[in-house]
């Protein structure tokens, strides 16, 4: 799906029932999973799955809930080697007609990203690839992956290590040598 385009999955405010759920479920083809994991950076995404529930909230709100499943895979942060990760997760999102405005000179910004201004159009699709993208690992890691030591220095000379690096190394040093001293014999 290109930027600024609607989806399938997108439900016309106006059309949607204001006593009742709307219920949906959606299930992207290859080619879908192939367009979100390239949007998001993955390397890939094995299934991927978003069904849930539009729901009137008072007379000009909506609420959408649902769960989330999927089966991403990235690239590890350390070796690059794939690192396969499952997400399973509910999701919701309130839709405002008015959103809260902060009041007074200073207010707190909350984390609560489930707060969404009320447009023409709720789309569970963008949704779900929201959803997806907060919930996979900002950091992946293939088990025991470590970095390993480099060290950089001018041809001829001794290299500082991250060990000569700590500023209290020296110190401890001397301090290990004065409580244990050679033993004169």
């Amino acid at each position: 799906m290109k930027p600024n385009q609607i989806s399938p999955n997108a439900y016309r405010v106006a059309d949607l029932p204001s006593k009742k759920v709307t219920r949906f479920s959606i299930r992207p083809d290859g080619n879908h999973r192939n367009n979100t994991s390239q949007l998001l950076g993955f390397e890939g995404i094995k299934k991927l799955d978003f069904t849930g529930e539009i729901a009137p909230m008072g007379k000009r709100d909506w609420r959408l809930s649902g769960k989330l499943g999927a089966t991403v895979t990235q690239s590890c942060v350390v070796t690059l080697k794939p690192v396969t990760t499952r997400i399973d997760i509910s999701v919701t999102r309130e839709f405002l007609s008015e959103k809260p405005e902060p009041t007074g000179d200073e207010y707190e910004i909350t984390e609560d990203d489930s707060i969404e201004e009320l447009g023409e159009f709720i789309d569970a699709y963008s949704v779900m690839q929201e959803a997806l993208a907060i919930a996979a690992p900002d950091y992946p890691r293939v088990a025991n992956a470590q970095l390993e030591d480099s060290v950089y220095t001018e041809p001829g000379k001794i290299a500082l290590t991250d060990e000569d690096a700590k500023p209290f190394a020296a110190l401890a040093n001397l301090i290990k040598q004065t409580e244990n001293p050679e033993k004169e014999g």
